[in-house]
């Protein structure tokens, strides 16, 4: 909506200087005026003040007249209703809002965006938020929006299963979406939407139904995530490995002050592409830290990796530590 008003801007005044540039060539072509009389005539009767001509028209020249008369009234008459209303409307709150939005919204990139912002989403929001990673909600409920808009979380308000509202998230440049809408259904439309319009996208997506998990990961996410399951699978195992999922339960990934287990890429260790064994890297002697985990660049998880575990280019580690350990970790490797 504010586009369009945006462009009506520019439209009404491109037609005013249009029409006074008509108005002076041809009361200087027709009427053999001088420029400055040309211009005085054109202004004079445009703006209907009625002042007397410069020298006698002839009928080719009252004909012209007329002609700009008339055009000129009604071009006048739009252009002071879209000033008038473009004036009244920068006291706007709302407007002004979206333009701040919209700022923002342009400078994007490789950003999260978050579909919906119900209890998954917010939950979503509150981890990227600690990590610094940019994101942009998409919320439909204007009553949310008003209640959780703040400087550091933007809304997008509109219906992520319309093209056009992923496209206006700037989603040919973000690096993931992570749907969290209750309905499968919509779930599974903004998936294959996404997949459609960005063919590179990592694309996480909840479900609650069973059989929708398949739909949804054929649709193109590469990850679904069902809440309630997680849900029953943890409380279940507190009842046979109470310990076990208590000490996992005490690992922090969040908060600068308190992260146990950090993931760390190859480029973020080292500038060269040079690969490393795990025993040369000497991560335990120089940080404390413990490699507890590797990922390799086909994709490959290897757990408790041997120390003569080469390390490559496109690689990740995952590393468990102190929070003190793993801020030396991040000292030692400028991460």
């Amino acid at each position: 909506m504010f586009k369009r008003f945006g462009s009506k801007i520019y439209i009404a005044l491109t037609l005013l200087v249009t029409v006074i540039a008509v108005g002076v060539l041809g009361f200087r072509f027709f009427s053999d005026y001088s420029w400055t009389d040309a211009l005085y005539m054109t202004v004079i009767t445009v703006s209907t003040v009625g002042f007397g001509e410069v020298q006698p028209l002839d009928d080719t020249a009252k004909l012209f007249t007329v002609f700009l008369i008339t055009t000129s009234a009604l071009i006048l008459g739009y252009s002071l209703s879209v000033i008038t209303e473009y004036i009244v409307g920068k006291s706007d709150p709302e407007r002004v809002q979206y333009r701040k939005l919209q700022k923002m919204i342009s400078k994007l990139e490789n950003h999260i965006i978050i579909v919906g912002y119900g209890r998954n989403g917010k939950q979503a929001a509150d981890k990227l938020s600690a990590y610094n990673k940019p994101f942009l909600i998409i919320e439909n409920d204007k009553a949310v929006i008003e209640k959780y808009q703040s400087d550091e979380r933007f809304f997008l308000e509109g219906n992520a299963t319309e093209d056009s509202v992923l496209i206006e998230a700037q989603i040919k440049k973000a690096s993931c979406l992570i749907c969290t809408l209750p309905e499968d259904a919509d779930n599974l439309f903004i998936v294959l939407s996404a997949r459609q319009i960005n063919k590179d996208l990592k694309i996480i997506s909840r479900a609650s139904q069973d059989a929708s998990y398949k739909k949804i990961r054929l649709a193109g996410a590469d990850n679904v995530i069902m809440p309630d399951r997680i849900g029953g699978d943890h409380m279940a195992s507190l009842v046979v490995v109470p310990d076990l999922i208590e000490f996992l339960d005490n690992l922090s990934i969040v908060g600068k002050r308190s992260i146990n287990i950090e993931e760390v890429s190859f480029e973020d260790l080292f500038d060269d592409n040079k690969e490393r064994t795990i025993r040369e890297i000497a991560m335990r002697s120089r940080t404390g830290c413990t490699i507890i985990g590797y990922k390799s660049p086909e994709g490959e998880y290897i757990v408790n990796p041997e120390a003569d575990t080469v390390l490559k280019p496109g690689s990740k580690v995952v590393v468990l530590g102190r929070p003190e350990q793993v801020n030396q970790l991040n000292k030692e490797f400028n991460i």
